[in-house]
């Protein structure tokens, strides 16, 4: 197939990689003119990805509209927020036989749209049905260098989510399918939040017991929330939910539970951000959580602490101390 990568950060540049392995005809867009430039001649994605090499066959470009002409499949790898900003500049173009396969995670604040809400928002030639999540527990780092790992592709149609495993998977890269696209996106979603939380917790000198609580009791939050908003309550139980969960709560290579362990030790917010290369989506999406759980009367006290945190000031022992002294519950 002929695909095009929108978003040359460490997963796209890896995803774009990993496609060319499966002899895929790859063209991988950056937004910035001199990133492209200095990838192309040194075939590298040195701050980021620094020592994976990017095969000479990849074609790589700062060009969004030639990026996506005349191709098959479009994986979008652009951060949440700035999703819709790219999107509207490829309003013009044919997508309706066109795969699009998205890889980031993060719901859009003010709008509270899922990311295959964004693009049939944006893209009127866009089908729902070719729409696909892909998701789970899957660090850049790890998998450019063919660490062994598991996620899944998920569309509202079957047949997209299917095409979508067999593209993408290698022997090192193992894809399941599934049905659930709105379950997939607010679990990958909602787990940055809960890596937050979890850093914080790291950041503040609290033990395993603490994160192991957060850990578990954030898989009812989200259990609480997908059910009101549609999703399958087995969905959280697989790769995208309780899976993703483990690894970005617990990573040394998770940007969401490092923006919490920084302000666990008492950093400012801005300070936090304004030094990372990478975003951390979990932070625009502890925004977009709290709005959620005001508009659907859903009660989530964890990303609400998360939220209080980062944006009120409020101070993370207080948090956790108001967390551990709520009204007493059955655990169901």
């Amino acid at each position: 197939m002929r695909i095009a990568v929108l978003g040359a950060g460490s997963w796209g540049t890896t995803l774009a990689i990993l496609l060319s392995y499966n002899t895929h005809d790859v063209i991988l867009w950056s937004h910035r003119v001199d990133h492209a430039e200095a990838m192309r001649g040194t075939r590298e994605n040195a701050t980021l990805l620094p020592g994976i090499i990017i095969p000479d066959v990849i074609e790589i470009t700062s060009d969004l509209e030639s990026s996506v002409h005349n191709v098959e499949m479009v994986v979008t790898a652009v951060p949440t927020q700035f999703l819709r900003s790219v999107a509207e500049r490829l309003r013009g173009k044919n997508f309706q036989d066109t795969v699009i396969v998205n890889v980031a995670k993060g719901i859009e604040n003010n709008s509270l749209m899922t990311i295959s809400e964004i693009l049939l928002d944006v893209l009127p030639t866009g089908k729902r049905d070719k729409i696909v999540t892909l998701s789970g527990p899957s660090f850049a780092e790890e998998v450019s260098r063919q660490i062994p790992t598991a996620v899944v592709a998920a569309s509202p149609n079957l047949d997209s989510a299917r095409l979508a495993q067999q593209t993408f998977m290698t022997p090192y890269f193992r894809v399941y399918s599934s049905d659930d696209i709105h379950g997939v996106e607010l679990a990958g979603s909602v787990k940055n939040v809960i890596a937050i939380g979890a850093g914080i917790a790291d950041g503040a000198g609290f033990g395993d017991n603490t994160k192991a609580a957060i850990m578990t009791r954030a898989t009812a939050e989200l259990s609480r929330l997908g059910k009101i908003m549609g999703a399958k309550p087995q969905t959280f139980a697989g790769l995208s939910g309780i899976g993703d969960l483990i690894a970005t709560c617990m990573s040394k290579h998770s940007r969401n539970r490092h923006v919490g362990e920084e302000i666990g030790k008492g950093r400012k917010l801005s300070d936090v951000l304004a030094e990372m290369v990478m975003v951390a989506e979990g932070v625009a999406t502890t925004r977009s959580v709290h709005d959620l759980a005001l508009k659907h009367n859903v009660e989530l006290p964890i990303a609400n602490e998360v939220y209080e945190v980062l944006f009120e000031n409020k101070d993370p022992i207080i948090a956790t101390s108001d967390l551990m002294t709520r009204d007493a519950k059955g655990e169901g």
